[in-house]
This record gives C-alpha cells, sequence and structure tokens, in this order.
C-alpha cells in the first residue's frame, strides 16, 4: 500500500511539471502582446523567450521583461522575440499585473543576465513544476 501512494504522489507531482512543445506547436505571442522591443536595432541582437506546455499556470499569461521593462505577456506553448541593444541584459518573468484575475495576485520575479552580441539570438524557457514554481532558464536555439 505505502509503494502504491508512493508511486501515486510521484505522478501528481510530475503530472504539473511543464514539458517542452514540439517545434511545429509553439505558436508566436500575439502582436496585442508584445509591448516593447519589437524594433529592429542596429547593431542589436535578439533574444527568444519560450513558454513550455503544462498544467501549472496554464490559464495565466506570465509577463516578460526585459531591462525589467515590460516587454510581453505569454501564454504556454508561445515564443516571444525582442530586438535589444548589443551588450549585457536583464531577462526577467514576473506576474502578468495587466490581469484583473487571481493570476496578477500572486508573487513572482525571477531574472537572468544575458550577454547579446551583436546579430546574435539568445534563448531562454519558461518552465515550471509543483515544487519550485517557474523558473527561467537559458536555452540552446533548437531546444535540445
Amino acid at each position: 500500500m505505502r509503494l502504491i501512494c508512493a508511486a501515486v504522489s510521484l505522478l501528481l507531482l510530475a503530472g504539473c511539471s511543464s514539458y517542452r512543445s514540439d517545434p511545429g506547436q509553439v505558436t508566436q505571442v500575439p502582436a496585442d502582446r508584445l509591448l516593447a522591443f519589437q524594433d529592429p536595432v542596429d547593431g542589436g541582437g535578439r533574444i527568444v523567450v519560450n513558454r513550455d506546455m503544462g498544467g501549472l499556470g496554464s490559464g495565466c499569461y506570465i509577463a516578460v521583461h526585459v531591462d525589467r521593462q515590460l516587454a510581453a505577456r505569454i501564454g504556454i506553448g508561445e515564443e516571444a522575440s525582442f530586438q535589444v541593444p548589443s551588450g549585457d541584459r536583464i531577462i526577467g518573468i514576473g506576474i502578468d499585473e495587466t490581469d484583473d484575475t487571481l493570476c496578477s495576485k500572486g508573487r513572482l520575479r525571477r531574472e537572468k543576465a544575458a550577454h547579446v552580441e551583436p546579430g546574435q539570438s539568445e534563448h531562454f524557457r519558461i518552465v515550471s513544476d509543483n515544487r519550485e514554481g517557474f523558473a527561467l532558464l537559458a536555452d540552446s536555439p533548437d531546444g535540445k
């Protein structure tokens, strides 16, 4: 009986972890939720943020910040791209404060440093799980 309870507990925890979307299923964040960093920058680069699929927070958007400025509201299975000046940037995720539902009542603040070279792209992935909540991870362009 203990073994069954342990197995069920592990399955429940695993069921709430996010997973990477198949490349063909990733959708672009619609233009009305892309709020900044969309115009090309001379000598700049690009930051790409992809949000995993999964049950945790699936009904809520996550705010994506670039240099601590709200840049997009991203849903599950979506990808957003930002045009930024080259150099050191701060990429962050947080609660979507423009939402007036319970989604905006929690606490979330995760940030990563990124160094963007001219003409290059830096990739990030938003993941979630039952124990840790949301995390922002550096990612590879091919998703491996």
